[in-house]
């Protein structure tokens, strides 16, 4: 298999996904590229969100369609030389993959060699479920089980605690300390502007910043960027 596992499509600061051009560059080899927009609820419709990612990734010389703009989504896979997924309510994104009959062929033309980016929501995807994402379950799936692409779950945008906040509820290390109490596998907190590359058996975290560890039973560790094969 072959995963680009995003926390974020943008970075304070750097226009939409320009950061990633050349890990993008150097990820997707074919270039039609199958853009999957159903992570984004009220406020944009699909089209226009296939607009936006389609415009950065024709700039680096791609060509993307949006899933729903083909016949069916066999037909969408059949086109694909990379899947791309991009970021907005997890919640919203897997209730369509199910009602819309794609996750599991999109998990078996992942599994069979497409290779598949994901970004925020379409990162949460490739972990074992959806149960350690940060959105609001605003509508709700058959199912929390997501694609399975790796043996974790990914916790993406993932946030340290301010010590100057006088914000007393949870942090994000509690939530996923409070997932571990009812769940066994393991949680990556990707920070902003950090990512996870898969290649067959081999994983590296990439970008410049560490990434948290969470193990069941455990104390969570920092874990810098370079191999992380031993997750697989």
């Amino acid at each position: 298999m072959r995963l680009l596992i995003v926390s974020t499509s943008s970075i304070h600061g750097k226009p939409y996904l320009s950061y990633l051009k050349e890990e993008v560059s150097s990820f997707f080899k074919g270039k039609n590229i199958l853009f999957i927009p159903y992570a984004r609820p009220g406020g944009i419709t699909w089209d226009e969100y296939t607009e936006k990612a389609t415009e950065r990734f024709t700039e680096w010389g791609y060509t993307m369609r949006g899933i729903h703009t083909f016949e069916n989504h066999t037909e969408a896979l059949n086109w694909a030389e990379g899947v791309f997924t991009g970021g907005g309510n997890t919640f919203v994104l897997v209730k369509t993959l199910y009602d819309l009959g794609v996750m599991a062929d999109l998990k078996s033309a992942v599994e069979d060699g497409l290779p598949y980016m994901g970004s925020s929501a379409g990162s949460n995807l490739t972990g074992l479920t959806v149960r350690t994402t940060n959105d609001m379950p605003i509508v709700y799936p058959p199912s929390f089980d997501a694609l399975g692409l790796v043996p974790f779950n990914i916790n993406p945008h993932y946030l340290d605690p301010d010590p100057s906040s006088t914000h007393m509820g949870e942090t994000r290390e509690t939530r996923i300390n409070e997932f571990h109490h009812f769940n066994e596998q393991p949680v990556v907190g990707l920070r902003e502007g950090s990512w996870l590359r898969r290649e067959g058996d081999k994983l590296e975290l990439k970008g410049e910043l560490t990434a948290r560890l969470f193990r069941k039973g455990v104390a969570a560790i920092e874990r810098a960027p370079g191999d992380w094969s031993d997750l697989l």
